[in-house]
């Protein structure tokens, strides 16, 4: 397969993109695999930027490319030397495979765990491709350990873990050679995805913390990729993510991705939080769906948390070395109550908190020694430093402790295992335990509760060997923390705060104590969703999600803008582009009858100013405007008419529109009408007194007063708090003025009450109106705007072409890349004065050529 890219990003507009699974495809051949950063030679030249692909050779399956850290593949060397491999069973990234169905091709992509010499990589490569579809990240070692135990451990698990480098101890202060290798790692990945992606037909999915920056590097390729993203780690609150140095460049490169997936709302709510706050996005649901608009791309938000592999636990609870192992353990722990922990050894696991526990149990409940009995199965921890070793010898000195405290003959209260055990041994644990804790004090997921459920339930063979009665109802009991991912999902368990000692050891009486129908009820709860939402319902679901986000792709125009990890694609309608000065001045000056219409706050203020008052460059251009006979010009605002009338008295010419058109005057020395019917403004006395409710819970937020409409703004609010007050504040205005002839409109930071039928479209209809009235037809007519409200008006000038005459033109145009009704777009104010200083250069010019006097012509210029 030739992977396909594009020397011309329009071109993308073209490019077809396929929403769902099952669709037959031209067969790709995969190219020999590269062992070194860059893509293939073969897809360097020319073949890069075409269009076209192999020859088809048959209809195979859809494709989906899965990223991660690691390959699920398992390597080792034999007594001769060779490598040998075998897919890893216990990989979550090969389980999910079941959820996509054997007509869905998969090809992995990630590291080994071994490393590999330089000089084997070429023959290990085309090895793991050809006989396991994994295509092998090679990275240098000194690299690697900058990119996982450097930036990954020091850095982004510890604060995703809500842990704060207030010292050299804690996580280390930020360092930026540990970024650049954590990007250079990333750019690496990204080459490998380039060797064997079709983009207009294969699924990408990213997984983790340690690729965050991918979907840049894959976006800023192929503008069309179908691109998802699941993070298994928990997304820290906005005020601890927003102490990360490099917080902006994250959370943009995520939002690359069409679909984000996270396992709980919690981890979700916070990303969006960070959005909000940070890059001052907004999201909103619609029909059960969450979304993020950037750019004219809705990035789609996924909550499911994962779920195990069911069939790989049931045929492991089916081999004979488990039910020995049962048998063995039961045998071992006869006449006592089993409590189990299994856990990794790091400072997040909470193992320490949960010793204490059990020691204050024993403590306050004599009659529990000798009976209960605390099994500590502790994982090798998969970072390393001083941290984990201070974890080791606590827990390592707990147990002691409590075990010298407590210990009788043939009665040991704490059986700590710190060896790694193989998976039909911990298996064999779970089955034979009463209740199951998991103290974490933060953790992404941890589906050790799962496990422990499907392995309670059991089958013939243990049910012999534990000398249970089969047609009796099974029964578990869990303890859990409530800050770990799964902890929603198990309603049945009795969740605690870990670092209250005394609510965990009571947990733990309260699961020993019991009664045998509640344990039985709780245990068919659990069962019944973890039975049903397994790993692969999980990845089905995800999957169906990402077609959905991706499914408009084909019927978008992609622009790519901005440099390293601040790249984003911009997807528009296809029709939108940008406005030619050349163009548009050409065609101004052919023209008899021009309509003109200019958005003060958005076209004619440089941004950033501090005063609101019209430049002395912005009265020059409207003065010229107005000077040719040929136009008419209006400028629409949001502001008041006092205020208009001041700043725009040197332009006699100039018409203005004052509250978004409820006030209009079509030249200095006419006098103000309004556009509707208003008889009064009692409304007012209701609404202000609910607004001055809300300014004063809402620090930061202000009223507007004008003559007919009153605003709430909360620009300068806190985000999140004063978008939930603007929704409360939207609903309380809704019902208390059910009965007045006006409308309640939200914005951006912003709830307004104005008259009913108030907008700024009304005044390109009075205008074009007026100049059909007055036998002058525009065959021009120009409009300019930058918010939402402009996106009346060029509803109106577009749905009056057909009463236009033939030959005329019609130029909506919005500020910056943006989705809009207007078809042309500028990039800033500056283009937009140079733009109108063409025009203004072509009047004069024409003044000058010709004295002939032509009919008046309509210029609309918008002020809010």
């Amino acid at each position: 397969m030739v992977s396909r890219s594009y020397s011309n990003l329009l071109e993308l507009a073209s490019g077809g993109c396929s929403p769902t699974f099952g669709l037959g495809r031209e067969k790709k051949r995969l190219p020999r695999v590269a062992t070194v950063a860059g893509v293939l030679s073969e897809l360097d030249d020319d073949s890069c930027n075409s269009i076209g692909s192999d020859a088809p050779s048959s209809v195979v399956q859809d494709r989906m490319i899965i990223v991660g850290n690691q390959l699920p593949i398992r390597a080792h060397r034999d007594e001769n030397g060779d490598w040998e491999f075998s897919m890893d069973e216990d990989s979550l990234l090969l389980q999910l495979k079941d959820g996509l169905g054997e007509d869905v091709e998969v090809i992995y992509i990630g590291c080994l765990r071994e490393e590999v010499d330089p000089r084997e990589q070429d023959e290990v490569a085309q090895t793991l491709l050809d006989r396991f579809k994994c295509v092998p990240t090679f990275l240098p070692p000194e690299l690697f350990s900058k990119f996982y135990h450097g930036f990954c451990k020091q850095h982004l698990w510890p604060l995703f873990h809500y842990m704060l480098p207030l010292s050299p101890d804690l996580g280390g202060r930020f360092d930026r050679s540990l970024w650049q290798a954590y990007l250079s790692v990333n750019k690496i990945f990204a080459d490998k995805v380039m060797e064997v992606i079709s983009p207009d037909d294969d699924f990408v999915w990213v997984h983790d913390y340690h690729l965050m920056v991918l979907p840049t590097f894959l976006r800023k390729r192929f503008n069309r990729v179908k691109l998802g993203f699941f993070l298994h780690s928990p997304f820290p609150s906005s005020e601890i993510y927003r102490t990360l140095p490099v917080r902006d460049e994250l959370l943009r490169a995520l939002l690359n991705s069409d679909l984000i997936g996270f396992h709980t709302f919690d981890y979700a709510r916070h990303f969006l939080s960070c959005c909000s706050r940070m890059l001052g996005l907004s999201y909103q649901s619609k029909r059960g769906y969450i979304g993020l608009e950037y750019y004219g791309r809705t990035v789609s938000i996924k909550i499911l948390p994962v779920g195990i592999h069911i069939g790989q636990l049931q045929n492991v609870l089916n081999l004979p070395e488990t039910v020995s192992k049962v048998a063995e353990l039961q045998n071992r722990f006869k006449g006592q109550t089993v409590l189990l922990g299994v856990d990794d050894m790091d400072i997040f696991k909470g193992i320490s908190l949960k010793l204490l526990a059990f020691e204050q149990l024993l403590r306050q409940h004599p009659e529990r020694w000798g009976k209960a009995v605390l099994v500590q199965i502790a994982n090798p921890a998969r970072g390393r430093g001083k941290d984990v070793q201070e974890v080791v010898a606590e827990t390592t000195a707990t147990v002691n402790r409590i075990n010298a405290t407590f210990r009788r003959p043939g009665y040991e209260p704490v059986v700590l295992i710190n060896t790694p055990l193989q998976f039909f041994e911990r298996i064999a644990y779970y089955s034979i335990a009463e209740c199951c804790l998991v103290t974490a004090v933060r953790d992404g997921m941890n589906l050790i509760p799962y496990e422990y459920i499907i392995c309670r339930q059991g089958n013939e063979k243990l049910d012999n060997v534990l000398e249970l009665n089969p047609s009796t109802a099974k029964k578990s009991m869990i303890v859990l923390s409530e800050f770990i991912g799964c902890s929603p999902s198990l309603s049945g368990a009795i969740r605690v705060n870990p670092w209250n000692i005394e609510a965990v050891t009571e947990a733990m009486d309260s699961a020993l104590v019991i009664p045998e129908a509640e344990k039985q009820l709780r245990h068919e709860k659990h069962y019944r969703y973890v039975s049903t939402h397994d790993v692969a319902y999980w990845a089905r679901s995800f999957l169906l999600d990402l077609g959905r986000a991706c499914r408009d792709h084909s019927m978008r125009r992609c622009w790519g803008i901005g440099f390293g990890l601040g790249f984003r694609v911009i997807a528009l309608d296809p029709n939108f582009r940008k406005l030619s000065v050349d163009h548009i001045v050409s065609v101004y000056k052919r023209t008899c009858h021009r309509a003109i219409l200019l958005d003060y706050d958005g076209i004619m203020m440089l941004p950033g100013s501090i005063s609101m008052n019209p430049t002395a460059e912005a009265l020059g251009i409207l003065n010229n405007l107005c000077k040719d006979p040929k136009n008419v010009v209006f400028l629409v605002s949001g502001k008041d008419r006092k205020t208009l009338t001041e700043w725009f008295s040197p332009c006699e010419k100039l018409g203005l529109a004052a509250e978004h058109g409820f006030y209009l005057r079509p030249n200095h020395a006419a006098d103000w009408e309004t556009s509707v019917s208003v008889t009064d403004f009692n409304w007012k006395q209701i609404a202000e007194p609910v607004m001055q409710l809300y300014t004063e819970t809402t620090d930061g937020s202000t009223i507007e007063t004008k003559e007919s409409v009153l605003v709430w703004n909360y620009l300068y609010a806190d985000p999140d708090f004063g978008s939930c007050q603007a929704k409360e504040l939207l609903d309380h205005l809704e019902s208390v003025l059910a009965n007045e002839p006006v409308s309640v409109k939200s914005g951006q930071h912003i709830v307004e009450v104005k008259p009913q039928g108030v907008n700024k479209g009304i005044v390109a209809e009075y205008l074009l109106q007026t100049m059909r009235e007055k036998g002058m037809l525009p065959d021009f007519v120009l409009c300019i705007g930058d918010d939402r409200s402009d996106e009346d008006m060029f509803e109106v000038i577009t749905s009056a072409k057909p009463t236009l005459p033939p030959n005329a033109e019609v130029f909506g145009c919005t500020v910056g890349q943006k989705p809009s009704k207007a078809k042309y777009y500028l990039e800033d104010t500056h283009e937009i004065l140079r733009m109108l200083q063409g025009l203004t250069h072509a009047s004069e010019h024409a003044a000058r050529a010709t004295a002939q006097t032509t009919p008046h012509r309509v210029v609309i210029a918008e002020n809010k």
